[in-house]
């Protein structure tokens, strides 16, 4: 019994550091970035003495407006050296679509704040594509593992530096951008052969961890197919329809398939019923067709079958209301 006693508690613990470790390396990921902005955007200058004769450049601003960097003192002698304001790094929008708004910024890692208590976190901003999409999943080339356990998908993981990189931004950041559900979600697909399509839902959310993060979403439009639906037939619908679905890894199951996990026949974190017509989360297989004991691939059933694996995959989501002059099309994949 003391034996089993002691156990526990070590599991306990090292639950609790990896816990610890795994916000540390978000904080420093995030720091480091700061640093990178700050460098890039010549935020750290050299000092230059008052008494200078060489008439200092304008500074641009985070908002493309020009302004000195000398400021007058009170006693009106000489001016004295400041900093532009940091854009982003101060400025926390609540998502991509309010960034696009207020700057217009090319696409890439920007920091967001969606809800007033949070800490803010960086996320990818698609501002091609009409602009002001907030991207949570990316697949590009399989070298990060999305077979994971609940804590992973629950906190995020994958890598956030480059425009290529892969990444589940992590499901309580999901929920708190999706949370007030008025909002539209595109998912953007690619073949091996290049062919492009994707599928478009609105109102689309998940609940919060006490209720393991479950689907819900209403109108679907796109080419692809509603594959998150299950397809067409009522039985495949009963099997596979994903609206209503807690989410599932391979350590928690909460789907309804009673002879077995899907999660763990499918190597991934995603919303599964008994089991799916769609899950881009699955393992990635370079072939395109592929064979394997189950149909695990990164598929989205109704376009490409469950027995193709895709190469690129994008969910992203901005307001329902969000104007655009572009329009939605094939997207940036």
């Amino acid at each position: 019994m003391l034996l089993f006693l002691s156990l526990v508690l070590v599991c306990s613990t090292f639950a609790a550091l990896r816990d610890s470790i795994r916000r540390l390396r978000n904080k420093l990921l995030i720091g480091s970035w700061e640093i990178e902005h700050l460098q890039k955007h010549r935020y750290f200058r050299p000092f230059q003495s008052a008494a200078s004769d060489s008439k200092p450049a304008a500074d641009t601003d985070a908002d493309g407006s020009q302004q000195s960097n000398l400021t007058s003192d009170s006693s009106g002698g000489a001016g004295t050296k400041t900093l532009p304001t940091a854009g982003s790094l101060i400025v926390h929008d609540r998502d991509c679509s309010e960034l696009f708004d207020r700057l217009s910024p090319p696409s890439g890692f920007y920091r967001i704040r969606p809800k007033h208590h949070q800490e803010p976190f960086l996320v990818y901003c698609d501002m091609d594509d009409g602009g002001g999409w907030t991207v949570f999943q990316k697949r590009r080339h399989g070298r990060v593992d999305f077979n994971r356990d609940w804590v992973d998908y629950r906190d995020g993981f994958g890598d956030f530096k480059q425009r290529n990189d892969e990444f589940w931004l992590g499901n309580e950041y999901i929920y708190s951008l999706l949370s007030e559900g008025k909002n539209l979600v595109k998912i953007d697909l690619m073949d091996w052969e290049g062919e492009k399509n994707y599928a478009l839902y609105e109102n689309f959310r998940i609940t919060n961890e006490a209720d393991k993060y479950r689907l819900q979403y209403k109108v679907y439009s796109g080419k692809a197919g509603d594959a998150l639906t299950g397809g067409r037939g009522m039985v495949e619908q009963w099997s596979t329809c994903l609206s209503g679905m807690q989410f599932s890894t391979r350590d928690h199951d909460n789907d309804r398939f009673l002879q077995g996990s899907c999660a763990q026949e499918n190597m991934a974190g995603w919303w599964f019923n008994r089991c799916h017509i769609a899950n881009l989360n699955g393992k990635f297989y370079r072939t395109g067709t592929y064979k394997a004991e189950y149909d695990n691939g990164v598929v989205w059933g109704t376009w490409k079958g469950l027995w193709y694996s895709l190469r690129h995959t994008t969910m992203k989501v901005r307001p329902l209301t969000f104007l655009d002059s572009v329009g939605s099309g094939a997207g940036e994949i």
